[in-house]
């Protein structure tokens, strides 16, 4: 058998080098990739569901809500003075809600290509002061589990689509490659913190 060389040192600089790796090596590839714009027309109208379940999670814990109260990078309107005065319908809140569901929307439409590479590593790189606002910095276990929430949110909501046994199957692995792929693009920016 062959071995594969991986340039190391390139892994942690070439996002598209990095995301090539971690795919193959996780046999991410063309046909997972269609599995799961397959159920884009059943996952697109439950978005917003998915979306507001997040938000239940996120402000049922002091340690996750009170990153809304940092500035966000892009949003302009008022911040809230602390945790007591955040609530659902808070300015921050709706503009953070649209880009989750945005989010969600683009891993199940999306072209997976070097555009979605740099996406998904900017979706890691947002929620520390390496890019975005300085004043954002949410600690990896509040990512991790985040991302195991939505995670599990987003499986259990593929497992109530219905689908033919085969083809949920073969959706569920993968979305959770994928989700491991984003997980590595997110904890990559904390390496160094």
């Amino acid at each position: 058998m062959t071995i594969a060389h991986i340039d190391e040192t390139r892994l942690e600089t070439d996002n598209a080098y990095r995301f090539a790796y971690v795919s193959e090596f996780m046999e991410f590839g063309a046909e997972d990739i269609a599995a799961i714009h397959a159920v884009a027309a059943y996952l697109g109208p439950l978005v917003p569901s998915l979306v507001d379940a997040v938000y239940e999670k996120l402000f049922s814990y002091d340690a996750t809500k009170r990153h809304f109260i940092a500035k966000q990078s892009g949003y302009e309107g008022p911040v809230p003075e602390n945790i007591d005065s955040l609530g659902q319908d808070h300015p921050v809140v709706i503009f953070r809600k649209q880009h989750l569901g945005r989010y969600l929307t683009r891993l199940v439409t999306g072209a997976y290509d070097g555009e979605m590479v740099e996406y998904l590593d900017l979706v890691g790189k947002i929620h520390t002061p390496a890019a975005g606002s300085q004043t954002l910095d949410v600690p990896l276990v509040q990512m991790n589990t985040l991302l195991g929430f939505v995670s599990t949110a987003l499986l259990s909501t593929i497992v109530s689509c219905g689908l033919e046994r085969e083809t949920e199957i073969r959706t569920l692995q993968a979305f959770h490659k994928l989700l491991w792929i984003q997980n590595d693009f997110i904890s990559r920016h904390y390496q160094f913190a």
